[in-house]
């Protein structure tokens, strides 16, 4: 069975604060760098995944995103091809 790479970026809903992004946006002055509007911090997830086909792969990583890698409740995930 062929492995396919599939990306799964998982990102803090827009509505849900993100402690970690604000953090950075205010340091970033501070090191001299330019300044920027807004600054969010999510997870990028590299699979390699053994399937069928590729919508097959997209299909299997898009489950184990929504069991596993995301939290649903406050997290959004979009899955791609690698």
């Amino acid at each position: 069975m062929p492995s396919y790479a599939v990306v799964v970026d998982v990102m803090l809903k827009p509505e849900i604060l993100d402690p970690a992004g604000q953090a950075v946006l205010n340091a970033l002055p501070s090191l001299g760098l330019p300044p920027v509007t807004t600054l969010r911090i999510g997870k990028h997830v590299e699979l390699s995944v053994e399937a069928a086909d590729e919508p097959a792969a997209l299909e299997q990583a898009t489950k184990m995103a929504e069991v596993l890698l995301a939290n649903p409740v406050i997290e959004d995930f979009r899955v791609r091809l690698g």
